[in-house]
């Protein structure tokens, strides 16, 4: 009943869950057809699906060859990600491994056998991996080869340095997720479908990957403690508490919440250029590629926001909210009413006593002044009253029936989480 009492409270949630499942996913996520790859295709596709589903699904809805460039991509990160991830890997073998990691895609017998980590397919099939990859055009191997040599050289910076000062949270953060930004935003340029200065322009694709980054950095907190992973920057919680692991005590909980807003608001200021990177893009693919995970991080942003729930379990954006969210944002208004009506839901939450307050209110208003809402899609949560009523019955008469489809699109909605 519990999940009934939600969705009545948004019935919009329910409509765009049975529009997503009828078919509207098809619009932003269609499928590939898997007979029509070669057999390491394939097996790169399968192992995509392995070890993200979520990311598999959006890969696959790129156009033409981009679609497999990033593919490549990705899981040739995820290899190296497992290899930084791998606690049993000593120091002394780890370090040279992942400055040499970008060499083993040129070496078409290497692979690692030894890892014990849940991905470690990728390593042990990194063969047809490195073949893949050398399949690709020389434009994207270039790229790929590029950002694999400059990650490798940054997690092992980090691998046993934390992250003290703001300046080190930017740096760490755009190793492993700003560099991604910049790589797959020159494989957008190379690929043709968007213009060279996307892929020229690193300070704005370095935001995008930051913001993402810091999203989920802020949310986890509990997770990461409780598996002794420490990402927030000491230069700013060590102002409220003697140890990261004290603001999960209950009382320490206001002074927690102070800290939770101030790093949000840091992560905020990448909204301007995350709005500017996208009105560049004109592939549709592309634009949905990029943005889903956008809009899906400001929604949490929203939720996490002076939310003592960060220090307690899980902060999480409700399911249908975003299927929503993903069916929304296929264009740069819809998006930016997307932004508008979160930094909304923030600044009517910004307690007067907080520390961060005006800081988090000048990082609002540059926002509102980027993304003023006009057009069609301003008043997108404004649906016919014949469609909630619709939606009302279906969720008094089948709620149990939708608890499951939920749960089959629960594959879908997950890239904002990852």
């Amino acid at each position: 009943m519990e999940l009934l009492r939600k969705w009545l409270g948004h019935p919009e949630d329910i409509y765009n869950l049975l529009r997503f499942k009828m078919g509207g996913y098809r619009a932003v996520m269609p499928r590939i057809d898997p007979d029509s790859l070669g057999r390491g295709l394939r097996a790169c596709y399968r192992y995509l699906n392995q070890t993200s589903r979520s990311f598999a699904a959006v890969i696959q809805a790129l156009d033409g060859e981009l679609r497999h460039a990033v593919c490549i991509f990705y899981l040739v990160l995820r290899a190296l990600d497992t290899i930084e991830d791998d606690m049993t890997i000593s120091l002394d073998v780890k370090v040279p491994m992942l400055h040499e990691f970008h060499s083993y895609l040129y070496q078409p017998e290497w692979k690692y056998m030894e890892s014990k980590e849940k991905d470690r397919q990728v390593l042990e099939d990194f063969p047809t991996i490195s073949m893949e990859f050398r399949n690709l055009s020389k434009v994207y191997q270039d790229v790929i080869s590029d950002i694999c040599h400059k990650m490798g050289v940054g997690m092992a910076e980090f691998l046993e340095k934390k992250v003290d000062s703001q300046h080190e949270w930017d740096k760490y953060c755009h190793y492993v997720a700003g560099l991604v930004g910049i790589g797959l935003s020159r494989l957008f340029s190379a690929s043709e479908l968007e213009d060279p200065i996307v892929g020229q322009d690193t300070e704005l694709a370095n935001s995008m990957g930051l913001f993402l980054q810091k999203t989920n950095i802020i949310r986890d907190y509990l997770e990461d403690q409780l598996e002794g992973r420490e990402f927030w920057p000491r230069e700013v919680w060590s102002r409220y508490a003697k140890k990261l692991s004290d603001l999960a005590k209950p009382e320490n909980i206001d002074m927690a919440v102070q800290c939770l807003n101030e790093l949000i608001t840091n992560a905020l200021h990448h909204v301007p250029d995350v709005l500017t990177y996208l009105s560049r893009l004109k592939n549709q693919s592309v634009f949905n590629f990029c943005a889903i995970p956008q809009v899906m991080a400001i929604a949490t942003l929203a939720a996490c926001y002076n939310n003592k729930q960060v220090f307690r379990g899980v902060v999480k954006i409700r399911k249908g909210q975003a299927v929503t969210l993903m069916m929304d944002a296929t264009n740069i208004q819809a998006v930016k009413a997307i932004m508008y009506q979160y930094v909304e839901e923030i600044y009517q939450k910004i307690p007067g006593t907080d520390p961060s307050s005006n800081k988090t209110q000048q990082v609002i208003a540059s926002i509102r002044a980027m993304s003023l809402p006009g057009g069609p899609m301003a008043s997108r949560h404004h649906y016919s009253p014949i469609y909630l009523s619709c939606a009302m019955l279906l969720a008094a008469l089948s709620w149990q029936y939708l608890s499951t489809i939920s749960k089959a699109t629960e594959e879908y909605v997950q890239a904002g989480e990852n």
